[in-house]
C-alpha cells in the first residue's frame, strides 16, 4: 500500500506567505490609483481652462434663462441653479454619472411638463391629492447610522441615490472639486457684473439717469 502524502508545513507557510504579499501589493496598488484619480479629478477642475470653459457655457446658459423670459424669485434663482449645474455637466462631457444624471434629469423634466400640459388641456385642471406618509421614509429611521449617512450622501450626489458606497465615493472624489469650481466660476460672473453695475451706476452720477452732455 502506498503511504499517505504529508504535506511541507514548510511550503504551506511560505504559499499563504507568498498570497498575503501579493494582496497586499494589490491593495497599495489600488490605494495608489484611487489617490492618482483624485489628484487628477482636483488638478482638472481646479485649471484656468477648465474655469474659461465652464465660465462660457454658464454665460450661454443664463443667457437662455434671460431669454427665456422666467419671472422673478424663487423660481428664478431655480432656473439659474439649474443652468449652472447643466454646464457644469456638459463641461464634464457626461463622463461621469453625476454629470449624466443632470442632463437625464433635464430631458426628463422636459418631457414631463409637455405631458402635463397635454394632460391639462385634454382632462382639465388636476385634483388636488392628499399628503401619504411614506414607507420608505418611514424604513430609513430605523436604519443603522452608517448605512444613513451613506444614503443622505447618495441623495447629495446626483445619480447616486441607489448606488453602493463604493460608486459614491468614486463619484465624490470628481463632484465636490466640479462644484468648487463652479462657485468660483459664479462668484468671479457676480463680481464682474457688481463691477460693470457700480460703473454704470458712477458714469451716471447715481441718478439713474445719463449724464447731461
Amino acid at each position: 500500500m502506498s503511504s499517505p502524502m504529508i504535506s511541507n508545513p514548510t511550503s504551506t507557510t511560505d504559499r499563504s506567505h507568498r498570497i498575503r504579499k501579493k494582496k497586499k501589493a494589490q491593495s497599495k496598488t489600488q490605494q495608489a490609483q484611487e489617490q492618482q484619480q483624485r489628484e487628477n479629478s482636483r488638478a482638472k477642475w481646479r485649471s484656468q481652462a477648465q474655469q474659461q470653459i465652464y465660465s462660457s457655457k454658464l454665460h450661454q446658459a443664463l443667457a437662455r434663462v434671460n431669454i427665456g423670459g422666467t419671472t422673478g424669485g424663487p423660481r428664478r434663482g431655480k432656473a439659474v441653479r439649474e443652468a449652472a449645474d447643466r454646464a457644469l455637466a456638459v463641461a464634464a462631457k457626461g463622463r461621469t454619472r453625476w454629470s449624466r444624471a443632470i442632463l437625464k434629469n433635464k430631458l426628463r423634466l422636459k418631457f414631463r411638463k409637455q405631458k402635463r400640459h397635454q394632460q391639462n388641456r385634454a382632462v382639465g385642471p388636476a385634483r388636488s391629492k392628499k399628503a401619504r406618509f411614506g414607507v420608505l421614509r418611514l424604513k430609513g429611521k430605523t436604519l443603522p447610522a452608517v448605512q444613513r449617512k451613506v444614503k443622505i450622501l447618495g441623495r447629495l450626489v446626483p445619480g447616486c441615490r441607489k448606488e453602493p458606497l463604493p460608486v459614491i465615493l468614486e463619484e465624490v472624489i470628481d463632484y465636490i472639486p466640479a462644484l468648487e469650481m463652479q462657485v468660483r466660476a459664479m462668484s468671479a460672473l457676480a463680481d464682474l457684473l457688481y463691477g460693470a453695475s457700480s460703473s454704470a451706476a458712477a458714469a451716471s452720477g447715481g441718478s439713474g439717469f445719463p449724464p447731461a452732455s
